[in-house]
């Protein structure tokens, strides 16, 4: 079976009451880029069931409506689940029809019936399945009313012979006239029979439908070519005498077939139709043109408070608990290779990364709630005026906030759901400026420098990077709208959700999903990407001759001990006495000193040295070169390599700092320098992932040029903020 449906009619969550599937059920189109499977059973049948993208149409202007319609013609599925929206019954049923003109086994399933009934809407089922001849179930996906009746009539369609059969509707006596010619002369030479009923097929070069032309021209030239000048005269007839192109005129005669359905008794209004629903009262307030914006604002920053006050006591015990590790290892293993990759490369690595998964999760938990309310799908509305100014289109809006917009997002599936857009220039525009969104992979290192340089306020800073990431974004795009890709903009047309209270299931879903991701990836690819970065850290080593020297010095102050101060400081507990105190203290510094010329002539410490020069001008010293360089790998590599190069750099004496505390600590290091690398970080290059899906999406010109792009327009801002800044003795 397939489930097909409109954007926002309960499609996804259908799917997932059906398969138990945890998927992602969001407000907006493009959150669905791709079908997805789901198996149940359901009186002792073994079900297999497809969730197509969502698609107002199956004429394929879109890469969803494409998946759709290629699936369902290749595929071929035994049953087709169209999910209708009750509540918006007479635009549903416009890809209802095209479902039955391909011919497909259809079950309708009248989703959201309590929306309806509350909007006061009485759907009598069984006169529409009657006038449709396909059965009909009213159903509440939400809730899994109706669910066992859906299953019931698919399993009994199942059960006949079913063959796909086409549904004729009139379009007129100008457009069956050539309907007729063309559905004569496909028949005649088979021209896609095998893919497309032959009236399908005519519809679709009336529509101009260019997957279809392309695929006309390729199977048979000469016949798409007699098509093709059928339709040109049709056109120019329909544009002479109605002043509009036949696929206008199919669209309306579409719009005329569901009306004449639904005036047959189908819909009867118990109240007053024109009344504000909840969903409008609120929006009247929430989308105000000059209330909305603010009220955005406060939101958004009340996130960020939630998040972090709420997140930061269980932020500390982690770092206490990766400190504690990290001492007990110290303490139970001798000195050596090993010891060090465990601490530096896996604990400080890993640990510094995982020590935030309590403001992940809480920040995911956040949107979650904004998603499922349906408020995310108001932003992108408020946000359309904004955007137009910018030369991006409204539909730029959800990719945004997919890949960060408000922080906790991934820049992959919001390059991806650039396909929403059908003007090319809009959508790359879009496109490559989606990685400059404050992604979750960046939130560790914005967390880690916002806590460590201004913890006083690091809820208004958060939301301050935020708004810098969408200003920073949209002018980068205007730049590119402005240059390589100037074009001329396309209308935005956007649905708005009625509001629904989340369910708390559901959102510790969407938060685990999301969370368990972060943890994966922390195990999986983050500790890979550390212990490599640590090998290139800890060799080759240092000379023979280094070693002998500090090795010296060391001597040369053992030798000036008593022997009871030597015991004291060979000892591995006890207090010391001042004077061994003392000692210890000009060993450690003589051991500090080792371990950086140690990373300092590593394979990543020469060449974070080797770029000094120049990252100089923005305030970075080779440790933080050899994180950011990790950082093209995986935004959250950049706090685990800060975490061991600084670990590797000093002597463990008995009391574990945080990474933070370090980095605040260390004279390379002030506020400048905080603010120069988040905007650095921000705005570079985007991860290796992402890069390989923008070349996906478009080309590995666009990809390779994200990067030069990103990275160069990135390095000027942070050198300009830390001149600046240190100008004016802000450090």
């Amino acid at each position: 079976m397939a489930l097909a449906g409109n954007p926002n009619a309960g499609k996804t969550t259908l799917f997932n009451q059906l398969t138990g599937a945890r998927q992602h059920v969001g407000n907006y189109p493009g959150i669905t880029v791709d079908h997805k499977e789901g198996f149940f059973h359901h009186k002792n049948q073994k079900i297999t069931l497809t969730d197509l993208p969502g698609t107002y149409s199956m004429t394929a202007y879109s890469a969803e409506e494409l998946v759709t319609r290629d699936y369902l013609v290749n595929e071929r599925p035994q049953v087709v689940i169209n999910i209708v929206d009750a509540s918006n019954l007479e635009r549903n049923l416009y890809l209802t029809c095209q479902l039955l003109e391909l011919g497909v086994p259809l079950v309708i399933a009248l989703n959201m019936m309590d929306v309806a009934k509350d909007r006061g809407i009485e759907i009598k089922a069984e006169v529409l399945e009657k006038l449709l001849q396909v059965p009909v179930v009213p159903i509440i996906a939400r809730s899994g009313f109706g669910r066992e009746e859906l299953l019931d009539a698919c399993i009994r369609l199942t059960t006949k012979e079913q063959q796909w059969n086409p549904r004729d509707i009139s379009y007129g006596e100008d457009l069956d006239t050539t309907l007729t010619s063309l559905v004569a002369k496909i028949e005649e030479t088979a021209l896609l029979r095998d893919c497309y009923p032959a009236r399908y097929t005519a519809i679709k070069y009336l529509e101009n439908d260019e997957q279809i032309l392309e695929k006309g021209q390729q199977a048979d030239p000469d016949t798409a070519r007699i098509l093709e000048e059928i339709v040109a005269g049709t056109s120019a007839h329909t544009q002479k005498t109605f002043d509009v192109y036949p696929e206008a005129l199919i669209a309306d005669h579409r719009y005329g077939y569901i009306k004449s359905i639904l005036r047959q008794g189908v819909i009867t209004h118990t109240f007053d139709t024109d009344r504000l629903y909840t969903s409008d009262k609120i929006d009247k307030v929430l989308t105000n043109r000059l209330v909305g914006p603010a009220i955005m604002l406060l939101i958004l920053f009340g996130v960020y408070q939630f998040t972090f006050s709420w997140s930061e006591l269980p932020v500390i015990w982690l770092e206490n608990v990766f400190g504690w590790l990290g001492n007990q290892v110290d303490n139970r293993l001798p000195d050596g290779l090993l010891k060090s990759m465990i601490i530096s490369g896996v604990i400080d690595g890993v640990g510094g990364v995982l020590g935030f998964v309590p403001l992940i999760m809480f920040m995911f938990f956040s949107i979650a709630i904004l998603e499922d309310s349906g408020y995310l799908a108001r932003v992108a509305f408020m946000m359309d005026r904004v955007f137009r100014i910018f030369g991006l289109h409204g539909s730029s809006v959800m990719p945004f906030i997919v890949s960060g917009g408000i922080a906790g997002g991934c820049a992959v599936p919001g390059v991806m759901a650039t396909r929403t857009l059908r003007s090319p220039k809009e959508r790359m525009a879009t496109l490559l400026t989606v990685p400059f969104m404050n992604c979750g992979a960046k939130l560790p290192v914005l967390a880690l420098l916002i806590g460590a340089f201004f913890s006083d306020n690091k809820a208004r800073y958060m939301f301050l990077f935020t708004m810098l990431a969408w200003v920073v974004a949209l002018v980068a795009a205007k730049i590119l709208r402005s240059t390589v890709l100037r074009g001329a903009p396309t209308p935005f047309v956007m649905e708005l959700p009625p509001y629904r209270f989340p369910t708390l299931r559901g959102l510790l879903i969407h938060t685990w999903e999301r969370t368990y991701q972060y943890i994966k990836k922390a195990g999986t690819v983050i500790l890979g990407i550390s212990i490599l970065l640590w090998a290139l850290m800890t060799f080759p080593g240092l000379p023979d001759g280094k070693t002998a020297f500090f090795e010296q010095q060391r001597e040369a102050l053992m030798a000036t001990a008593t022997t009871a101060v030597a015991a004291e400081i060979q000892a591995t507990d006890g207090e010391l006495s001042e004077q061994a105190a003392i000692l210890s203290q000009q060993i450690a510094q003589i051991n500090n000193a080792e371990n950086e010329a140690r990373l300092q002539n590593s394979i990543a410490g020469k060449f974070g040295s080797s770029l000094e020069p120049l990252t100089r001008l923005a305030g970075f010293e080779w440790r933080t070169n050899i994180a950011l360089i990790g950082g093209f790998a995986a935004k959250e590599v950049i706090v685990s390599t800060l975490g061991t190069a600084y670990s590797m750099g000093e002597t463990n004496d008995g009391e574990s700092e945080s990474l933070g505390k370090r980095l605040k600590n260390d004279n390379a290091w002030n506020r400048v320098v905080a603010v120069a690398a988040l905007v650095f970080i921000m705005f570079y290059a985007p991860c290796f992932v992402t890069v390989v899906c923008i070349a996906k999406e478009s080309s590995w010109k666009w990809a390779f040029f994200s990067i030069t792009f990103n990275t160069v327009f990135a390095f000027i801002m942070a050198v300009v903020i830390y001149q600046v800044g240190m100008f004016f003795n802000l450090g």
